[in-house]
């Protein structure tokens, strides 16, 4: 059925049947039928074109089974897929969650709530969402940070549609790296397309920003230069205040990408010049997903009412005690309409909850532990890797950040190939390149990938 029997009561004790209709759609049949008639329709379904192959006949042609049938079959078919350990890097990275995050951010409070907009009913997400913003801002240095993003890519978009907005002249061009990740510029290209900006890449050498390229790259038509650090190749940049004086004299922004776990080790953004900062804060907080991820977005004070997405602040109730509320929405869609500062209009605050208690429950001296372990794993890795006959590593003469690239004599399709049939899956980057990341949860794996590089290349 397509519509509810609804009963309502008389104030008499007795009761009466309603017009039938959806308690999620409440027009009468009455109602629908004049809305038809006013737009030359005879049907709802008319509304709606569905391919006959698709379309709901009224039967599932499922066959019914028990629970215990269900998951039999299911961990049946999980148990096909091949067992391979992910040396993977790239933006998506995986770190050990601490069960504590599952623990509470599973509760159904937090799992089962809808944005926050009843602050007298929300007080506890609340504070939970500005715990995040003030991790993002002491991580950063910078002085506001949102509630999240869908991931970095959007984030990325929003920042230039930001700097093209606050820019005092004109301006269409966004400069990026030539190593960033395809899908955070094609986000950023569908971005740029609306709002009539054009995105063109620098050059890098040795995985690092090519200075004196950018420099005759960039002019006073430019918006915004975007760098990285870590960058794509897993380098640390070594010169981006540089960067972002270059940035300033061209009254450009300067936007910086990074996460939570490097932001920890290296030099704050706001000491290097950075403007506006974003990157995946779930790095923490998720397992890596290669997909769903958590957008972080902080910028300095003077771009505040600029700022895409949700804010969380705090005020005082009536008897003086402190309170959080989502504030400054008239920046956003639901109130400014096509004026809004972006077109996004929710964020992905249950995933910034879990990052937050990851972050919470490493604490400063666990999470600066953890990046340290990010430098010097990858540093070991790679130093084995050189000694084998055939492999350089890393391939960029530079400090790295969890991952580094590798040269290979064979041909890194045919490297690649031949680990995953070992059992271990490594990017593969170049014509010669492959990329291998290192974090706690593979670590131990690390002397059998040596062993099958070895192999591979023997």
């Amino acid at each position: 059925m397509t519509t509810m029997q609804r009963i309502q009561h008389d104030g008499t004790g007795g009761s009466h049947e309603a017009d039938e209709s959806s308690p999620f759609a409440p027009q009468t049949p009455q109602e629908v039928e004049s809305m038809l008639s006013a737009i030359g329709a005879d049907s709802v379904e008319e509304l709606f074109d569905v391919p006959e192959a698709v379309a709901f006949d009224g039967e599932f042609d499922i066959e019914a089974k028990s629970e215990f049938e269900v998951v039999t079959e299911i961990e049946d078919l999980l148990g096909r897929n091949a067992d391979r350990t992910e040396f993977l890097g790239r933006g998506h990275y995986d770190h050990y969650v601490p069960s504590v995050v599952d623990y509470l951010s599973l509760r159904s409070e937090f799992l089962t709530s809808y944005t926050q907009y009843q602050p007298e009913t929300s007080q506890g997400f609340l504070q939970a969402l500005f715990e995040f913003q003030s991790m993002i801002v002491e991580l950063t240095g910078l002085d506001v940070a949102n509630c999240s993003m869908y991931d970095a890519a959007t984030a990325l978009g929003e920042a230039a549609a930001l700097a093209a907005r606050v820019r005092d002249t004109s301006g269409s061009r966004v400069l990026v790296p030539e190593t960033i990740r395809s899908e955070r510029r094609s986000v950023l290209e569908n971005y740029a397309d609306g709002a009539e900006l054009t995105v063109e890449t620098y050059p890098l050498v040795d995985g690092n920003t090519d200075f004196d390229a950018l420099s005759d790259r960039i002019g006073e038509d430019v918006v915004m230069v975007y760098a990285e650090s870590p960058t794509a190749r897993g380098t640390i940049e070594e010169r981006l205040s540089d960067v972002a004086t270059l940035a300033d004299e061209h009254e450009a922004a300067f936007c910086l990408g990074s996460d939570p776990v490097a932001l920890a080790l290296l030099e704050e953004p706001a000491a290097v010049g950075a403007d506006i900062v974003i990157g995946d804060a779930s790095v923490l907080g998720l397992s890596a997903s290669h997909g769903m991820g958590l957008g972080l977005f902080a910028v300095k004070e003077g771009y505040l009412r600029q700022v895409p997405g949700r804010l969380v602040g705090t005020s005082e109730t009536a008897d003086g005690r402190r309170a959080y509320t989502l504030t400054l929405q008239t920046r956003e869609q639901h109130i400014r309409k096509e004026r809004a500062t972006s077109n996004i209009c929710t964020n992905q605050a249950w995933v910034a909850l879990r990052t937050a208690i990851h972050v919470a429950s490493l604490g400063a001296t666990g999470l600066s532990s953890l990046a340290e372990e990010c430098v010097t794993r990858a540093a070991e890795t790679a130093a084995r890797l050189d000694e084998i006959d055939g492999v350089s590593a890393p391939a960029d003469d530079r400090h790295h950040f969890r991952e580094f690239v590798a040269r290979t004599e064979r041909p890194a399709a045919e490297v690649a190939s031949e680990l995953a049939d070992r059992g271990f899956l490594v990017h593969e980057v170049g014509e010669y390149e492959i990329q291998v990341c290192v974090t706690e949860t593979n670590s131990g794996e690390v002397d059998d990938l040596v062993a099958a590089v070895e192999e591979v290349l023997a």
